[in-house]
C-alpha cells in the first residue's frame, strides 16, 4: 500500500504539470479524489490492514491526500489567473458606445398630491399621526359621538371583521387615539387608507384615501379653522382660490361645515367642471364636539379644537382633472407616466 500511495503521488505530480484550464483541474480532482478516484480505492483497502499497520498507513494516506488537495488548489488559482489574463487581452470595452437606456420610475399621482399636502401642513407646524386600518367599533363610531342607529354602522356601509372590529371607514379614529394618548396642545394630520362597502364606479371605491386634521388647544375658534383651510386651498389650488363654508352635520363636530373652493377651471364663472355653479366641494370640517373631547379625556370647558377631513383621491382628481377614480388602482403605466 505504501508503494501504491507513492505511485499515486508521483502520478499526480506528473499530471498536474500539463493542466491548462479549470476543466482539466476538475478532471484531475475527480481522477484522484472523486468517489471512484485512486485515493478512494486505496482507502477502501485500509480495512485489510492489521492493527499495527493502520496508524502508520493512515498517516501516510492523509499526507498524500493533503498534498494532492493543496496541489489542486494551487493549480486552480493559477488556471483562474491565466484565464483572466487571456480575457483581459482578448476582450475590450468601448467606453464611447451609448449605454442602454435606464427607465427611472416616478411617484404615483396620489403620492405626489399627498406629499404636497404634507408639506403644506408640516409648514404650519402640524405633525403626522398614524393608526391601524383594522379598528374597533368604539374608536370608529362610539368615541366620535356617532349614534347607535347611524346608517354608517350597518353592514351595507361598513366591512365588519367581527362584531366589534372593522376596517376603518375614516381616518378619524387616529384623532381619537391621539387625544387619548396625549394632552393638548395637539396639532396633527392623519393620512391613510379607508374602506367602505361602496360599489366601484367612476367616483366611488371600496378602498380610498383620507387625510384628517385635528387641532386642540386653549381658545381655538372657528376663525382658526377657516384661516387654516383657506391657506390650504390657496396653496394646493392656487393663490386666486376662494373658499366658502356651508353649514352641515357631522356627529363629531359642532358646528359643522362643508368647504367649497372657487372653480379653478373657470375662475368661479361657471363651467362644465363645476356644473355651472362656480364652486367645487373639497372637504368637511367643524369644531370638535364637546362629547368627543370628554370621551377622550380632555376637558371641553378648558380646551376646544377643530377637525377636518378630505378625500385624497378627490383632491387629486380635481387637481389633475381626472374623471375616473379607477385609474388610480389599475396600475396602467400609460396613465401613471402622465404625472
Amino acid at each position: 500500500m505504501k508503494n501504491q500511495l507513492n505511485s499515486i503521488l508521483e502520478s499526480f505530480k506528473d499530471d498536474i504539470k500539463n493542466i491548462k484550464d479549470l476543466k482539466e483541474v476538475e478532471e484531475l480532482r475527480i481522477k484522484f479524489l472523486g468517489k471512484k478516484g485512486l485515493m478512494t480505492d486505496v482507502m477502501k483497502g485500509m480495512g485489510k490492514l492489521s492493527q499495527e499497520e493502520r496508524p502508520e498507513m493512515g498517516k501516510l494516506v492523509n499526507d498524500v491526500r493533503n498534498a494532492i488537495e493543496e496541489g489542486i488548489e494551487k493549480v486552480k488559482d493559477s488556471a483562474k489567473e491565466a484565464m483572466m489574463e487571456i480575457k483581459l487581452q482578448t476582450e475590450t470595452i468601448d467606453v464611447t458606445m451609448p449605454a442602454s437606456e435606464i427607465e427611472i420610475g416616478h411617484k404615483h399621482p396620489l403620492n405626489l398630491v399627498l406629499d404636497e399636502i404634507k408639506d403644506i401642513f408640516l409648514g404650519m407646524g402640524y405633525k403626522i399621526a398614524e393608526g391601524p386600518e383594522v379598528e374597533t367599533v368604539y374608536n370608529n363610531f362610539d368615541a366620535l359621538n356617532a349614534p347607535k342607529d347611524h346608517p354608517s354602522r350597518s353592514m351595507s356601509d361598513t366591512f365588519y371583521i367581527i362584531d366589534d372590529m372593522i376596517l376603518r371607514t375614516q381616518t378619524s379614529p387616529v384623532q381619537v387615539r391621539t387625544m387619548q394618548a396625549q394632552q393638548p396642545p395637539i396639532k396633527v394630520i392623519a393620512p391613510g387608507r379607508c374602506f367602505r362597502n361602496d360599489e366601484l364606479d367612476a367616483t366611488h371605491s371600496p378602498m380610498f384615501h383620507q387625510i384628517e386634521g385635528l387641532v386642540v388647544d386653549k381658545d381655538i375658534t372657528m376663525a382658526d379653522l377657516k384661516g387654516t383651510l383657506d391657506t390650504f386651498a390657496k396653496r394646493i389650488f392656487g393663490s386666486q382660490t376662494k373658499t366658502k363654508f356651508r353649514p352641515h352635520y357631522f356627529p363629531f363636530t359642532e358646528p359643522s361645515a362643508e368647504v367649497d373652493v372657487s372653480c379653478f377651471k373657470c375662475g368661479g364663472e361657471g363651467c362644465r367642471f363645476c356644473k355651472g355653479s362656480g364652486w367645487i366641494e373639497i372637504l368637511g370640517c367643524g369644531m370638535v364636539h364637546p362629547n368627543v373631547l370628554r370621551e377622550c379625556g380632555i376637558n371641553p370647558e378648558e380646551y376646544s379644537g377643530f377637525a377636518f377631513g378630505m378625500g385624497l383621491d378627490r383632491i387629486t382628481m380635481l387637481k389633475y382633472e381626472i374623471d375616473d377614480i379607477r385609474h388610480f388602482f389599475e396600475n396602467d403605466m400609460r396613465f401613471i407616466k402622465q404625472f
